[in-house]
Parts: C-alpha cells; sequence; structure tokens
C-alpha cells in the first residue's frame, strides 16, 4: 500500500454564494473544490436532484473512489450490480474500478456531497456537460475525455432494470 500525501499550503474554504453551479432544474452541480485547489487530494462537488432525476449514467473511475453522501432526500447508487437506496445522512463510497452510477429515488429529491479521492480535475469535466445541454458540444463529444476526467462509460442491465 501506498501513502499518498497531497501537497497544497492554504486551507480550503469555499463559500455557497461563490462556488460555481452549472446545471438546471432538475439537476444541479455546484462546483467546490477541485483536485488543484486540494494538492491532489480531493474533488467534491454538491449535486441536487429533483424528484426522480438522474445523477449520472454507469461509469467507472480506474483512479479513484467516489463518496456519496445524503444531506437530504433519497438517492439510489448503482455499486457493481448492486443498486442500493441511500437516505438522509447515509454515506456511500464505491471503490476505484467498480462501476456506479446514481438518481434521485422515485418520487423523492436527492441532494448529495460527492467526494473523489484521490482528486481528478473534474470542473471541466462538469462544464463540458453543460456544454452538451446547451447544445454548444454534441453528446459524442464527452467520449472523447474520458481519458482526462478518469469517467469511463459502461452498461449495466442492474441499473438499466433499476431505472
Amino acid at each position: 500500500m501506498s501513502l499518498f500525501v497531497p501537497k497544497f499550503d492554504e486551507t480550503v474554504i469555499v463559500r455557497e454564494a461563490d462556488a460555481e453551479l452549472v446545471g438546471q432544474d432538475p439537476t444541479r452541480v455546484r462546483l467546490l473544490a477541485d483536485s488543484d485547489a486540494t494538492g491532489g487530494a480531493l474533488s467534491t462537488v454538491r449535486v441536487t436532484l429533483g424528484e426522480g432525476a438522474d445523477g449520472a449514467v454507469p461509469h467507472v473511475h480506474r483512479n479513484s473512489a467516489e463518496m456519496f453522501y445524503l444531506l437530504d432526500g433519497a438517492a439510489e447508487v448503482l455499486s457493481g450490480d448492486d443498486v442500493v437506496t441511500a437516505e438522509r445522512g447515509d454515506l456511500v463510497v464505491v471503490p476505484a474500478g467498480r462501476p456506479h452510477a446514481f438518481a434521485a429515488a422515485p418520487g423523492a429529491t436527492a441532494d448529495i456531497l460527492i467526494v473523489i479521492t484521490p482528486g481528478v480535475e473534474r470542473f471541466e469535466y462538469f462544464r463540458h456537460l453543460q456544454r452538451i445541454r446547451l447544445g454548444e458540444a454534441t453528446v459524442e463529444s464527452i467520449l472523447d475525455v474520458q481519458e482526462r476526467y478518469d469517467n469511463h462509460f459502461l452498461r449495466s442491465t442492474a441499473w438499466d432494470e433499476r431505472r
């Protein structure tokens, strides 16, 4: 086991009013701290999902674990071939290399703090998704940046059957 020691000198403080917000209802993403701000320790966002809204389709991170902490509401989280429902106060941590996805549970909203560690530059990934939503980039263009953001899309029968 190797120990990763992040290198950054200043305490990272992100005020809600200063955090960039991308997306629009029913899926909003508040960009909190990216890898460059934390010396590679982590990247973190807050995702707010409207009733039953999708968060992320099945994908895998080869080099980072992903943590989901439910601030409010309920979410379905795919981890491997299992879909679990997490509720307010629940924590789900998906290891690197394991397929995962998330969405608000049917009939529920979800407010989720998401942390990826070690950190990967993710803010530009979310901005890219915003450009796709606005018609400024094609859906297919996201496939060109999978390696850059360590975000590799895949199919999941378990997720398809649940959603």
